[in-house]
């Protein structure tokens, strides 16, 4: 299983999965991370947090903690 945590910067990855429960959950399929969608890492921040993508046409910026929860391929 790899998690967007794990990403390099300029990989185009494809969300198969997204763990967590409840708000934490809502709070990231809200953001438009949802299963089948196309995110690309922009650039990681020097200590590795937060990291900063592309998904459907914006940029978004997400803790570890959240990438941790995001299953792709």
């Amino acid at each position: 299983m790899k998690t967007l945590k794990q990403a390099r910067v300029g990989d185009t990855l494809k969300v198969v999965k997204l763990h967590g429960e409840g708000a934490v959950k809502r709070r990231i399929m809200d953001m438009g991370l949802t299963k089948g969608v196309e995110v690309y890492i922009r650039k990681v921040a020097p200590l590795g947090d937060p990291i900063e993508i592309t998904v459907r046409g914006y940029e978004l910026s997400i803790r570890k903690a959240d990438a941790q929860m995001i299953e792709v391929e």
